[in-house]
């Protein structure tokens, strides 16, 4: 119970980050605000730069005639970009698929953009609660490495990215359709074999360094 208590409370304060960030328009909630690079990640660094930069340049080129009444999250995986949020016509959410998939090196775009009034603050925060329950359960279930599953919830629907093996798709999964407050799980992983996710593995732990020898006292003899 202790246990579940400090990784939930881990996972509110990552939750937390994004609305830290003052320089962020509030028309547009972009996932990079949120993320740091890791050396554990499946994705070399380069693609996680990439990533962000993704995010903030598909926000971006949202066309002008649309921007008002927009509510849009972008949120980049391996260079596959979600968008998630309401807009106010289908003509705004094919314009603003569109405009993402000229974005230099994104590979696939999922637009679960949905014509709709733009949610309250009161729905987003409590889809954000979601995603933290649910990678609190991704860190307790000790069968896969968080780091390796984007949590994103979208009135009550979670989205999971990510590159897993086939068994960590299927934990991932069950976490998230079990988790309180989740109402439809949205499959999004990217499923090699395990001899790619050893190697993946194995990259990420050979690019690591290693940490600096710890400060000792001189020794004086009398």
């Amino acid at each position: 119970m202790q246990k579940m208590k400090l990784t939930l409370a881990a996972a509110l304060i990552i939750t937390a980050l994004p609305m830290l960030q003052g320089c962020i328009p509030a028309l547009i909630a972009g996932g990079a605000a949120a993320t740091v690079l890791s050396v554990n990640d499946r994705r070399s660094t380069g693609v996680q730069t990439d990533d962000e930069t993704t995010e903030w340049k598909a926000a971006a080129k949202i066309p002008a005639q649309y921007k008002d009444g927009t509510h849009a999250n972008f949120t980049s995986y391996n260079r596959i970009l979600l968008i998630t949020g309401e807009v106010f016509s289908e003509d705004a959410k094919q314009a603003i698929g569109n405009a993402a998939t000229q974005v230099e090196g994104v590979r696939q775009v999922h637009n679960e953009l949905i014509v709709a009034p733009t949610t309250s603050l009161g729905a987003r925060s409590n889809d954000s609660f979601v995603d933290s329950k649910v990678k609190a359960r991704l860190v307790d279930s000790n069968q896969i490495s968080a780091n390796h599953i984007k949590v994103v919830t979208e009135r009550g629907q979670t989205y999971l990215m990510g590159i897993v093996n086939e068994r960590e798709s299927k934990v991932a999964i069950a976490v998230a359709r079990t988790t309180d407050g989740v109402r439809k799980v949205i499959n999004l992983l990217e499923v090699l074999p395990d001899e790619d996710i050893r190697r993946l593995d194995s990259h990420a732990i050979g690019t690591r360094k290693a940490p600096p020898p710890a400060a000792t006292a001189p020794v004086e003899s009398r």
